[in-house]
C-alpha cells in the first residue's frame, strides 16, 4: 500500500473581504488613478516638447547706405545691418561713412511686457511658438562740409610765408 502525500503549499484565499468586488474595485482604483495620471503626462511631454523660443534682432538702416556700422565698439558690417543680441537696454551705434559726418549716438532697447520678471520664464521656455522682437532704426546721415583743396593750400602757403618771416625778423 502506497500513501502519497501532496507537498504543494495549500494555497491561501485573497486577503481581501470583499471577495470579487473588492478585486473589481481594485481595478477602477487603479484606472481612475491611471485617468488622472493621463493630463499630467501630457502636460510634462509638451513642456518638453514646446519650441519656447524667443529671437531678438536689431535692423540698423543709414540714409544713404552703405556706412560702416559699430554696435558698442565692435563692427558689425555695413548698412543695412542687422545683429542678434540677448539682453535689452542702452547700446552705443556709431556709423562713418566718408565724406559724411560720423554719427554716434546711444539708442535704448527697452524691455517688452511679455519679458518682464515672471513671465519672461514662461514666454522664453514654454511658448508654443517662436517669438520674434525685431527692431528697426534708421539714420540720416548729414555731409560734412569740406573745404575746397584751393583754400587749403592758400591757408597753408600764408602760414608758411608768416612762420618764415617769423624767424628772419629779429
Amino acid at each position: 500500500m502506497t500513501i502519497e502525500t501532496d507537498t504543494t503549499p495549500p494555497t491561501s484565499p485573497p486577503l481581501n473581504k470583499g471577495g470579487e468586488g473588492a478585486v473589481s474595485s481594485t481595478r477602477e482604483r487603479g484606472f481612475r488613478a491611471r485617468r488622472t495620471l493621463w493630463p499630467v503626462v501630457l502636460l510634462l511631454l509638451s513642456c518638453l516638447a514646446s519650441s519656447g523660443c524667443m529671437h531678438r534682432r536689431l535692423t540698423i538702416r543709414s540714409d544713404p547706405p552703405g556706412a560702416a556700422v559699430m554696435v558698442d565698439g565692435v563692427e558689425v558690417g555695413y548698412t543695412p545691418a542687422s545683429i542678434d543680441y540677448t539682453y535689452y537696454g542702452t547700446r552705443e551705434i556709431t556709423l562713418t561713412k566718408e565724406g559724411y559726418k560720423t554719427l554716434t549716438t546711444p539708442i535704448k532697447l527697452s524691455t517688452p511686457w511679455y519679458e518682464v520678471f515672471p513671465l519672461e520664464f514662461v514666454t522664453e521656455n514654454f511658448a508654443l511658438t517662436k517669438i520674434n522682437d525685431r527692431r528697426e532704426i534708421t539714420y540720416a546721415m548729414t555731409r560734412e562740409n569740406l573745404e575746397p583743396s584751393q583754400n587749403v593750400e592758400n591757408r597753408a602757403n600764408n602760414l608758411r610765408s608768416e612762420a618764415l618771416r617769423s624767424e628772419i625778423a629779429p
